[in-house]
């Protein structure tokens, strides 16, 4: 899970840095001298703001494989550079407002489809591309029995569980205030380490340009090999 969950990383950084590119080859002239790293902060310049932190953190606490990581951290990164229209009191604000919309989604399809469907739909060629199986469901199910409603809060600082706790809360028909309660304070709180490393990273900002070529080199190269991993695997499970 833990190389999944990285390869996700690094997939969506790969793309961003794409994106990054080619909108900095629309707008300006291209400057073959910014790194990969800078060309993303570039994108994330352009292109974060309030609605986009909201819709993202959405879809990382639905079943859409979306890293929170990839959110908030560079939002606040951003919004400490001079001239930003952004705060870091209102990503972390945001950022808890789209994981509520996420959850929120979560629970009510687990509450109207049930049990058995929402098993069938987690084994199925739709939930293998959202990363899901019936075992982390099982899991998931598990950590919430185990724990409660609170369960819902610390559920929102585990990698896997966080984004999956929310459909047993369902499941068992939690209350939905309650349920509302401690997915805010989990998300709020989670937001907020967040918020805390991305706040770090711009302290390091000198070190991360100094070193973003060699940063750059790193990220790929752990792409190609994870990916290589991953497709071997693939075929050896085929074969």
């Amino acid at each position: 899970m833990a190389k999944r969950l990285f390869f996700i990383l690094t997939l969506f950084f790969t793309v961003l840095v794409f994106q990054a590119q080619a909108s900095t080859v629309a707008v300006v002239p291209a400057e073959p001298s910014l790194s990969m790293i800078q060309h993303v902060e570039h994108w994330y310049k352009e292109n974060m703001n309030y609605f986009t932190i909201t819709f993202l953190m959405a879809c990382e606490s639905s079943i859409l494989p979306v890293p929170s990581e990839m959110v908030i951290p560079p939002a606040v990164y951003v919004a400490m550079n001079p001239g930003s229209e952004m705060t870091i009191f209102l990503i972390i604000v945001f950022g808890t407002i789209g994981a509520l919309i996420g959850a929120s989604f979560n629970y009510f399809m687990s509450l109207w489809l049930g049990r058995i469907v929402i098993y069938k739909f987690a084994d199925s060629k739709a939930g293998r591309i959202l990363m899901l199986s019936s075992e982390k469901i099982r899991k998931s199910e598990k950590f919430f029995n185990d724990h409660g409603k609170t369960s819902t809060f610390i559920g929102r600082l585990i990698p896997v569980v966080r984004h999956l706790i929310s459909i047993p809360a369902g499941l068992a028909k939690m209350n939905y205030f309650s349920f509302l309660l401690y997915t805010t304070l989990g998300a709020g709180l989670w937001n907020c380490i967040l918020a805390l490393m991305g706040y770090y990273a711009h302290d390091n900002q000198a070190m991360i340009n100094q070193y973003s070529h060699e940063i750059s080199y790193v990220f790929v190269a752990i792409g190609f090999v994870l990916l290589g991993a991953l497709v071997y695997k693939m075929r050896k499970k085929k074969s």
